[in-house]
């Protein structure tokens, strides 16, 4: 089933939580609805091996929280959505993030892609992620064993196939991921 955008109406972020809970995966970007069917195997072993890979790192080097979807992320008044993976920032008055309104920004977000929501995560959800100013964004592409960084002001993807080195603001030292080791896991090679 491929991911469809609707924009037969002005979609927001109240709009989308009002819909049924029946297995898809609901966004809207600048009123436009984004719907994406339940993940495929290979999707759910890149998102959990990425978790397992990130969680000490972002938890002992950086102020953020590490989750990953189902989520309802508002970085923008009337916009929803749901990176597969991300780090948040929570809002000045609170500790931690304990309810969606309480992230402010995203130090990272993650995108795995399917072949249902390829297109719409190289572009839609990018250039809104590079818009929004979210520190880096990653799309993760199983099939071509790589993953495609962007910062706010790229133009062009880096393309990475062997390692990816992340720093955040604030880490006393960058996380370094064997890509190769990473996609051989999430493969089953």
């Amino acid at each position: 089933m491929a991911m469809t955008r609707l924009r037969e109406r002005y979609w927001t972020a109240d709009d989308v939580r009002a819909l049924p809970d029946d297995g898809n995966r609901y966004e809207c970007i600048d009123g436009a609805l984004l719907v994406t069917p339940s993940a495929q195997m290979v999707h759910q072993r890149a998102v959990t091996d990425l978790m397992f890979l990130l969680h000490t790192f972002v938890r002992d080097s950086t102020e953020g929280h590490l989750l990953f979807s189902p989520a309802d992320i508002e970085l923008e008044p009337g916009t929803l959505v749901q990176p597969d993976v991300f780090v948040a920032l929570a809002k000045e008055n609170a500790q931690r993030p304990y309810e969606w309104p309480d992230v402010a920004s995203l130090l990272l977000a993650v995108e795995v892609l399917s072949p249902s929501t390829a297109r719409r995560d190289r572009t839609v959800k990018r250039e809104f992620y590079q818009r929004v100013g979210v520190g880096e964004y990653w799309v993760v592409d199983a099939d071509a064993q790589r993953v495609e960084r962007w910062r706010a002001a790229d133009s062009e993807p880096e393309l990475l196939t062997t390692s990816l080195t992340w720093a955040p603001a604030g880490a006393s030292a960058p996380l370094v991921l064997d890509l190769a080791e990473y996609f051989a896991e999430v493969m089953g090679a």
